[in-house]
């Protein structure tokens, strides 16, 4: 064989072992909790927490947002927690996410169907809250009126669902479309029995606004990096990127065993 031939053969094996190597990194990037997301959904950068800091005063201000009205069942401090699952279950997991942040979405699509698993055998609790950083980071209402809905969709027993439908229609971070009260209540028509005519009031008065703002209060008080912020039995598990969600299922069994 020719040298000429030799070289071409190596070179092409090199190329495909190349390939091989990028696609198993790009499977475990996949696999991982933590996956590529929007900065804006950090804390992390002084040019982001200035932003945040500039916008606080008229995202958070509860004057004139008439009372805090908290929506049917939430539980925990100030009534500010929404549960899903059964209170019986033995593991806890508490979810800080913004309807409009990118990452949340990641973490939802990639979980998702794991925890609903876990929620129907009774071995998983959630506990969900609100926050609208993204409204002070990119300016809008978005986050703060799709959590109103949410919150609208709770007090009709619809919350999970509806959840659900918000992130699998989550629009480009740049979108304000959920500042369109007519969008969420089109995307309640995907979640069977929600849109009522006290659904569309709660969404059109604006409810709960005053409830998601003292959410998103006692998250920028709770010193979290960012959204989402996902604790299981009060340890931040996001942060680590060996998790999967095998590995999540089987923390969670585990400690439904005892």
């Amino acid at each position: 064989m020719s040298e000429k031939n030799r070289d071409g053969k190596r070179t092409a094996r090199e190329r495909l072992a190349a390939e091989r190597e990028k696609q198993k990194a790009a499977e475990r990037r996949r696999r991982t909790l933590i996956v590529g997301a929007s900065v804006v959904c950090v804390l992390g950068l002084a040019a982001v927490i200035g932003v945040v800091a500039a916008n606080s005063g008229k995202e958070d201000s509860t004057d004139n947002a008439g009372p805090v009205v908290a929506p049917s069942g939430a539980n925990g401090k100030d009534a500010l927690a929404i549960p899903v699952g059964k209170e019986s279950a033995k593991s806890t997991l508490t979810v800080w996410e913004d309807f409009r942040c990118p990452a949340c979405k990641a973490f939802e699509s990639t979980y998702r169907s794991t925890i609903h698993e876990l929620e129907a055998a009774g071995k998983l609790k959630v506990e969900y809250h609100l926050a609208t950083l993204i409204d002070g980071n990119m300016g809008g209402s978005g986050s703060r009126n799709a959590a109103n809905a949410a919150a609208c969709a709770q007090d009709a027993g619809k919350f999970a669902a509806y959840h659900d439908v918000l992130y699998e229609n989550q629009p480009e971070e740049t979108d304000d479309a959920y500042s369109k009260n007519a969008e969420l209540i089109a995307l309640a028509g995907k979640v069977d029995g929600l849109d009522t005519p006290a659904f569309r009031k709660c969404v059109e008065d604006g409810t709960h606004n005053s409830w998601v703002v003292k959410s998103n209060q006692a998250f920028q008080s709770g010193g979290f990096g960012g959204t989402p912020t996902v604790l299981f039995n009060g340890k931040n598990i996001y942060q680590d990127q060996t998790m999967t969600p095998a590995k999540f299922k089987q923390m969670v069994e585990e400690a439904d065993q005892g």
